[in-house]
């Protein structure tokens, strides 16, 4: 069987079927089935240590399964994981760059390592970084281990955007990026759904995801509590008041930290 036929359903983008990951005696992640379908701006929410890093880690070919399967285009991303992953740009969580490398450099090294051609691969370049504002930077000649947290999360999108894949996985992509940044950021998500793309984002801000996207899955606990339409996931409410009625939210009694302000 040659490596484009192993496939699973094609009707998704992104498509996780029974996924499981245990770390020891811990289940991160409990059976998470999540089907995102083609053109969908799909987001991820959840409390911390819910399992969202894990399950798009899987997902998306960093880290092995316990058991289910997670497929891309419909291609199996661990039965032909270099198959799947030309369809894949991906903004992990933490990510790690090369610290010795200006941002113009990471996305030539990025691209000649996926075998791109070297005209394409400096076009492209110049365009990312001059859309997303890191011009002054490679003008200056700034080491990508000198930048900022959210210039990371801006060359880090880059990255994942230079080859033109059809479904992009960025976790937490505004995290600790300025407000006029966020709108460069937005546009360019919007144009790639526009253009036929398709997106899944995990975020803790609620805001954001009612913003961007049309479908949403709320995790708990490893596993899925809801999951649908942004209207069906909100049932009449706001996503915020709707993750909390599912998730919980512990109770501060008025009594605690009464020390507070005195």
């Amino acid at each position: 069987m040659s490596a484009e036929t192993i496939t699973t359903d094609d009707e998704y983008a992104l498509e996780l079927v029974d996924l499981r990951r245990e770390f020891g005696d811990k289940v991160a992640v409990d059976d998470v089935t999540v089907r995102v379908p083609r053109g969908s701006f799909y987001g991820l929410v959840g409390p911390n240590g819910a399992g969202k890093t894990t399950a798009l880690s899987m997902a998306v070919g960093l880290l092995r399964p316990s058991s289910g399967r997670a497929s891309v285009e419909g291609i199996d991303v661990w039965a032909d994981p270099v198959a799947a992953k030309r369809h894949l740009g991906v903004l992990p969580d933490g990510l790690a760059l090369p610290e010795r490398l200006t941002g113009g450099e990471l996305l030539t090294y990025w691209g000649r390592f996926r075998g791109m051609d070297a005209t394409a691969v400096a076009s492209r370049s110049a365009e990312l970084i001059r859309i997303l504002e890191l011009e002054e930077a490679e003008t200056l000649g700034t080491l990508v281990g000198e930048y900022s947290t959210g210039m990371r999360k801006k060359i880090g999108l880059a990255t994942a955007l230079l080859h033109a894949p059809s479904v992009l996985v960025l976790d937490e992509p505004y995290e600790a990026v300025d407000p006029v940044s966020a709108r460069v950021l937005t546009r360019i998500l919007r144009r790639f759904t526009a253009s036929g793309g398709s997106i899944v984002i995990s975020s803790h801000v609620m805001s954001l995801v009612e913003q961007l996207c049309d479908r949403v899955a709320i995790v708990a606990a490893g596993r899925v509590v809801a999951d649908g339409t942004l209207d069906e996931v909100r049932s009449g409410e706001t996503l915020e008041d709707r993750f909390v009625e599912l998730v919980g939210a512990p109770d501060v009694d008025e009594e605690e930290l009464s020390w507070i302000g005195s």
